[in-house]
């Protein structure tokens, strides 16, 4: 079973950065493909980036050049450095499987940008 805990949100300043962290534990083949997705309150959960285990990227339009997602392999880590975050940014993260398996949602970490 996978499981995934995210960590690293907060609340900044508009034009500020944070950078999330996803810990992926469990059953996951070696091909894979990991994204980070993000849900604005009422909205429904969007995918924002995803990185296949081999290295390629793919950005939503709305983030692309300001978000850079990574992984590490052998740590099981997901990473997501998102750079001059306007307040359009604020919602609560996740990371899943691209496409995402629904019993894996972990808690998400919220991520505030405010002045």
């Amino acid at each position: 079973q996978l499981r995934l805990v995210e960590s690293g949100g907060g609340l900044v300043q508009p034009g500020g950065s944070l950078t999330l962290s996803c810990v992926v534990s469990g059953s996951i083949p070696d091909v894979n493909v990991m994204g980070w997705y993000r849900q604005i309150t009422g909205d429904e959960r969007e995918l924002v980036a995803w990185i296949h285990s081999a290295g390629t990227t793919w950005y939503e339009d709305s983030v692309k050049g300001r978000f850079t997602i990574s992984r590490d392999n052998a740590k099981n880590t997901v990473n997501l450095q998102m750079n001059s975050l306007k307040p359009a940014d604020t919602a609560v993260y996740y990371c899943n499987r691209q496409p995402s398996i629904s019993e894996a949602w972990g808690q998400g970490t919220q991520v505030t940008v405010s002045s």
